[in-house]
């Protein structure tokens, strides 16, 4: 219950840091963040839960990263369900006190709420077949970092450090493309919340990023020789 406490803070930590930023800052007049400082933001916010809850659940924040994990054999299978569970309710909760927050504001237009599509719901009008190029890819390079980064034989303490900023690096290579999902718990939320062609869009964020997050846990169990220090390192489920 413990674990599952912490991936529903930290995911819900995550929408309120990573969407919030786009939602409520990076457009705001004269000293808007931009999509920079949105991609910091998303970074940040792992970063953060990394060193504070990732000792208690490993702080997935992602179902991705927990499929992942599971097939590159650093997660117990029988966690799974009760961890993705845990990562949409948090994720829709950070969802809710932002839509809170943001009707607090008069002529308030929910818009987009940072949601992920593509076509002509993409930031910069990018077709189906780049958007899922994109989240599978960054999705894969995401889990590549996660696996290797927690690897038993990488330098420790500084986890954190390379997963917050690979996620940085991949807000800022795919925000035009898709507005950066690689998190299925974290596009759910906004979907939710926008309706309509959010929520019709939404299973090319669940196939893409899974599917990237399968191949990593794949390749890296391939390529590695031992376990790691991730959650359940030893784990032969």
């Amino acid at each position: 219950m413990k674990k599952l406490i912490a991936e529903f803070i930290g995911t819900m930590w995550l929408v309120l840091g990573g969407c919030g930023s786009a939602i409520l800052a990076s457009s705001f007049p004269q000293f808007g963040i931009g999509f920079v400082g949105v991609s910091l933001a998303f970074g940040l916010t792992v970063l953060t839960m990394i060193y504070s809850l990732g000792h208690i659940s490993g702080c997935h924040l992602n179902p991705a990263v927990s499929i992942g994990l599971w097939v590159g054999g650093r997660f117990n299978k029988r966690e799974l369900i009760p961890y993705i569970l845990s990562q949409l309710l948090g994720a829709i909760a950070g969802a809710g006190v932002l839509y809170l927050i943001a009707i607090g504001k008069p002529n308030f237009e929910i818009g987009d709420f940072a949601a992920n599509g593509f076509g002509e719901h993409s930031p910069d009008n990018y077709g189906i077949n780049a958007a899922l190029i994109t989240e599978a890819v960054m999705t894969f390079m995401f889990l590549l970092i996660i696996l290797g980064a927690t690897y038993s034989k990488a330098t420790k303490n500084f986890a954190g450090i390379a997963i917050g900023l690979g996620l940085t690096l991949i807000h800022l290579i795919s925000i035009p493309v898709t507005n950066t999902s690689v998190n299925p718990a974290r596009s759910t939320s906004q979907a939710l919340f926008v309706q309509g062609w959010a929520l019709e869009q939404l299973w090319l964020f669940w196939l893409a990023p899974i599917t990237g997050a399968i191949l990593a846990g794949i390749i890296h169990k391939y390529i590695s020789t031992g376990g790691g220090v991730f959650v359940n390192r030893k784990c032969k489920d």
